[in-house]
């Protein structure tokens, strides 16, 4: 049976966004044990607006490994003072939980071979355009991990709750089994920590599940810019961490999952190329590829009915979903190139608009 839930809560100038997330743990059917707000080189008031919540606050010392860092200098203390039996919630400041959580979440870690449980995140409200894209993409996650019954494919850094002696085990077996510095639950070389704790647990023969009713709701990027830097960074740690792993019955079904999606890129710019070379004949009606069309226009529009008529009415324009799919496309050529070219990683971080 689970001991206590403890929550972490790795912010950095999250002053605006951070009230939400507590309120949301503060409505969970299950409530947490604690939660502790860990402000990492905040020039802004996270701390204060943390401490007047009623929350505890653990403040990183001169941390220079980003959110993975932080959260290892809360988790050297914390790790030591918790029992096997319970458990801890890494949630972001920017992102809010549905109340069956930490509930439903708890529930699934009573059965030892699962490791951790991540959640399933949706696109908040608002950023127009290119806010609805990200939410209908996000809708068609969510249905592909309920087809599989929940196996998650990733342990989404937005809300996962892990096992202690999971967590204790990952540090215990860094720069032997897993990679990384020795002792550390995260590996700060790794430029997307959720991706690459998600390799680590699941080579240590643990499963990680993603049930719907762990539900998150998370920020949207709300310019082109940010989204490009939020997607490179996505894209390229996921193709370094399955480097750093090298190829295992762990890592095969991501590198073929990267192989397709390489394949696919190459298909969609043969296409373009084939579409340009030949326009100038005109067009001729060719039924079976009308079928083959009208087929992929309902499928892209049932896949997003969960979000309503404006979700399907973006899918059903195809034009829209189709670019913002070629700009992914070059995200992934992009992402491939820095890789081969081992180009410095950077870590991007919205900056949340303040009122005047």
């Amino acid at each position: 049976m689970a001991g206590r839930i403890v929550v972490l809560v790795p912010a950095h100038n999250e002053e605006r966004s951070l009230p939400a997330a507590l309120a949301s743990l503060r409505e969970q059917g299950r409530p947490a044990d604690r939660i502790i707000v860990v402000a990492d080189n905040c020039t802004d008031g996270t701390a204060a607006v943390a401490r007047a919540a009623g929350v505890e606050v653990f403040e990183t010392v001169r941390n220079r490994d980003k959110k993975a860092g932080g959260l290892n200098q809360a988790l050297a203390v914390l790790l030591d003072l918790l029992d096997p039996a319970d458990l801890v919630l890494v949630m972001d400041a920017d992102g809010t939980l549905s109340p069956t959580f930490l509930e439903t979440a708890a529930a699934e870690l009573a059965d030892p071979s699962v490791g951790a449980v991540g959640g399933v995140f949706w696109g908040e409200a608002g950023a127009g355009l290119i806010g609805a894209l990200q939410r209908n993409e996000y809708a068609r996650y969510a249905r592909e991990i309920d087809r599989r019954r929940g196996r998650a494919h990733v342990l989404t850094g937005t809300a996962t709750l892990h096992r202690v002696d999971v967590l204790r085990q990952i540090a215990a077996t860094r720069g032997r089994t897993l990679p990384g510095p020795a002792g550390k639950v995260y590996d700060t070389t790794a430029l997307t920590e959720d991706n690459e704790i998600t390799l680590a647990i699941k080579t240590l023969g643990y499963r990680c599940v993603s049930p719907a009713e762990c539900r998150v709701e998370t920020e949207v990027m709300p310019t082109w810019g940010d989204l490009w830097r939020q997607r490179i960074r996505w894209q390229r740690g996921a193709l370094e961490n399955l480097k750093t792993y090298g190829l295992t019955r762990v890592t095969a079904p991501y590198a073929l999952q990267q192989v397709g999606m390489g394949i696919g890129v190459v298909a969609m710019w043969l296409f373009l190329l084939l579409t340009a070379l030949t326009i100038h004949h005109g067009f001729e009606f060719r039924p079976l590829w009308f079928a083959v069309g009208l087929i992929f226009v309902v499928e892209r529009v049932v896949t997003v009915s969960r979000r309503g008529p404006r979700a399907m009415a973006l899918a059903l324009t195809m034009v829209v979903e189709w670019a913002y799919d070629l700009f992914l496309q070059v995200v992934l050529i992009r992402s491939a190139w820095d890789v081969l070219r081992r180009t410095e990683a950077r870590w991007h971080h919205v900056v949340v608009a303040t009122d005047n």
